[in-house]
């Protein structure tokens, strides 16, 4: 087990000072605390307090991503986890992420510093400094919807498109519509990409052909409707699936700009079930993830990462809601 004397001692400086740049104390310079963190890191160094038993300091670190009320995606996510770690004593810390963080502070270095057990990221994208270093990091990590390789320390959770996008498929096309676009959100995004692959996947199950006209990369904002309906109109859609509830609400709204009316002449289908897609007018058809369930199960998946235990992946079931949204295709 690697100590203290044994950092002081590789580096050549005082235990002391080692001791400060692990506490992150002021009277030390910010290149002697960095050398000390990284190199702590490079031996397996775990703190005294950390490989105490039971205590658990974790965070949740969230980006890009609202949370604070219940109308909002991550809300649900977090009560989930907080509400397992409560269980489990563990303390919680929820803390907002920008690119600024990540660029000044190696994700490593912070997480020892600051005395945590491990980490649940929210809203990163594979381009974002952090996830990169993921692919080396020793922390116990889980990420929403995002995926690191070959690395035992780090574990994705998220909800399983191909059953919820079949489902949406499926249903569409019992109703008669064979032409299906469908608006997705950002490109830089693992869960875009697989949102976007199952819906290929089964409009050719179904014996329909994808239009690459009809399949865009928008943003998981509503805004971006106004950029691809206008174009799925033309190209003669029937049928308009989103990647997220939000885009769904831009969608609605755009189609009723054009003199259209849903589910009459376009039939829309929202992810995620928000709170907002039941009390839509009409209210909104989707795919429910259980966010709740999702944060749960990032504790668990979490839990079993700092006992050694190495998942790579826990997906749940999505369940397909139908509401107003959606109806026969119109003659």
């Amino acid at each position: 087990m690697v100590t203290i004397k044994d950092i002081a001692n590789r580096l050549g400086i005082a235990v002391s000072t080692v001791s400060k740049g692990l506490n992150n104390a002021s009277d030390i310079s910010d290149e002697t605390r960095q050398l000390v963190l990284d190199t702590a890191i490079e031996m397996g160094y775990t703190s005294r307090k950390l490989k105490a038993s039971g205590s658990r300091k974790v965070c949740i670190f969230i980006e890009n991503m609202d949370y604070e009320n219940i109308e909002q995606f991550g809300y649900e996510i977090i009560v989930g986890f907080k509400l397992s770690a409560a269980r489990r004593k563990w303390d919680v810390s929820v803390i907002p992420t920008n690119l600024t963080l990540q660029t000044e502070e190696k994700y490593d270095s912070y997480m020892l510093k600051n005395g945590y057990s491990g980490a649940f990221l929210l809203g990163f994208t594979l381009h974002d400094d952090w996830v990169k270093q993921l692919n080396k990091t020793t922390v116990p990590t889980v990420l929403l919807d995002n995926y690191i390789e070959k690395n035992a320390h780090v574990g994705y959770v998220g909800t399983d498109s191909n059953e919820g996008i079949d489902s949406a498929v499926s249903h569409l096309h019992d109703l008669g519509h064979k032409k299906i676009a469908f608006l997705n959100g950002s490109k830089n995004s693992m869960v875009s990409e697989q949102r976007n692959q199952a819906f290929i996947n089964s409009i050719i199950k179904h014996g329909l052909v994808p239009e690459e006209k009809l399949i865009q990369y928008g943003y998981y904002v509503p805004d971006c409707a106004k950029d691809y309906v206008p174009g799925f109109l033309e190209d003669g859609a029937t049928a308009i699936m989103c990647a997220s509830d939000l885009i769904a609400t831009g969608v609605i709204a755009e189609v009723l700009k054009h003199g259209l009316r849903v589910p009459e002449d376009i039939s829309v289908i929202g992810f995620d079930d928000l709170p907002i897609a039941s009390q839509l007018s009409p209210s909104l058809t989707t795919i429910r993830q259980d966010r709740t369930d999702l944060g749960k199960s990032a504790f668990l998946l979490l839990d079993g990462l700092v006992h050694g235990i190495s998942t790579s992946k826990l997906l749940l079931r999505a369940k397909f809601i139908t509401r107003e949204s959606t109806g026969p295709r119109k003659s």
